[in-house]
């Protein structure tokens, strides 16, 4: 059972006024005055406020040493309730400024001296004793409490640093989720949207275009449900601790089905007829040896051109796009451009860059150390150029998942 500080302090105040009093029967034998009622009630007013020491500790500190004090005038044994305010001393310095603290210390040495000056010494020995004693024993208290006041500083900011850092690989998971949710929905919706016009357009006039069209329909569809499966696959995925220990099944009991495979440059193909069927004419060109290629890296690369024909389909429907891959010993290098042709104006564009679209493109290059460039061609048209550092060693055999 965890002890609140509050009950630390009530039980270490009951403590420090028992051996206090133990210490006071002791009064007699050490050739100082016995202790009376008077004696233990300057003994108690000087040991347990410090049960509310953390609350307010400087007015617990200059009560205990008032009462000290007192007891000291009073001729009695200096030893006996000299506990309260030196922990009280502590306790300043390890909560308040060091200033605060500086002149406490000060204090606790001043009232030791005063005991000396009376002739009520508290250790017993010669006046030299009791100024050593009266710099040596406020100093090392006070240190200890700068000593504690530090490690609580560093204490907290270890916590905010920890906090920060959670709130920000929090942030960091919610873009890459809203950046891979904008790819998927995005590309595959412009698509079905296309699609759908086309089929209730002819539906009745060209009923084999419309069929072609709810196939393509069902396609994409399909492709994008595999998508999000496979991303809600992957925040799903529990904990090896949260897996039962007799086996690999998770803890209702259902088996595990592996998600879809990352799209990778192999499905450009696919992709490129996708948007064909939507009625942009896509030409797709592919020079150098292809290679495999680190997943995380292949995935970029076909979100960025994914995004970029999407936007052509948004743009410029019935524009011409050429996507270029180009595989260098080094680099990749993915170029997508379109003749404008099909280009609608729109009354309230925005600028170029400002979707979030191209926001992700440049989040993705800047993840895999690439570039990216974005704009109008001098002749017409919208060009997005990708390149990524890579390397011929790069296979499949590493981790299947983005990263």
């Amino acid at each position: 059972m965890r002890i609140r500080p509050s009950y630390t302090d009530a039980l270490t105040a009951l403590a420090q006024t028992g051996v206090a009093v133990s210490l006071g029967r002791e009064a007699v034998s050490q050739g100082w005055p016995r202790l009376d009622l008077a004696a233990y009630l300057l003994v108690g007013l000087a040991t347990l406020p410090v049960a509310v020491r953390a609350k307010a500790p400087v007015a617990v500190y200059l009560f205990t040493l008032a009462m000290w004090g007192g007891y000291i005038t009073a001729g009695y044994w200096p030893v006996v309730s000299c506990f309260g305010p030196m922990l009280a001393l502590y306790t300043v310095a390890a909560l308040r400024p060091v200033r605060t603290s500086a002149v406490a210390a000060a204090l606790l040495g001043a009232t030791w001296v005063y005991a000396g000056l009376l002739g009520n010494d508290p250790g017993g020995g010669s006046m030299a004793t009791v100024l050593a004693q009266a710099v040596v024993f406020p100093a090392v208290l006070w240190r200890f409490g700068l000593v504690a006041r530090r490690s609580s500083e560093l204490a907290r900011e270890l916590r905010r640093e920890r906090d920060e850092r959670a709130r920000r690989e929090i942030a960091a998971e919610r873009a890459r989720i809203a950046r891979e949710l904008h790819d998927i929905v995005a590309h595959h919706m412009s698509v079905i949207s296309v699609q759908a016009g086309l089929a209730g357009y002819v539906f009745d006039s060209a009923p084999a275009t419309a069929r072609t069209a709810l196939g393509t329909i069902s396609a994409t569809s399909s492709e994008a449900l595999d998508e999000l499966r496979r991303m809600l696959s992957l925040l799903r995925e529990p904990d090896p601790g949260e897996r039962q220990e007799g086996g690999g099944l998770p803890a209702d009991g259902a088996a595990a089905v592996p998600p879809p495979p990352v799209p990778g440059l192999s499905r450009l193909g696919a992709m490129a007829d996708r948007v064909r069927a939507a009625g942009v004419p896509v030409d797709l060109r592919i020079t150098g040896e292809p290679r495999d290629l680190a997943p995380g890296l292949e995935l970029c690369a076909y979100r960025v051109t994914q995004e970029a024909l999407t936007n052509v389909l948004k743009h410029a429907p019935g524009a011409r796009v050429t996507v270029a891959l180009d595989y260098r010993p080094a680099h990749i290098t993915v170029t997508v451009t379109d003749d404008g042709a099909g280009r609608r104006p729109a009354p309230a564009k925005a600028p170029p860059g400002s979707g979030h679209g191209l926001i992700g493109m440049r989040e993705r290059t800047r993840l895999y150390g690439g570039s990216l460039s974005t704009g109008p061609r001098g002749h017409g048209g919208y060009a997005v150029s990708l390149t990524l550092p890579t390397s011929a060693r790069a296979g499949r055999s590493g981790d299947d998942r983005p990263a």
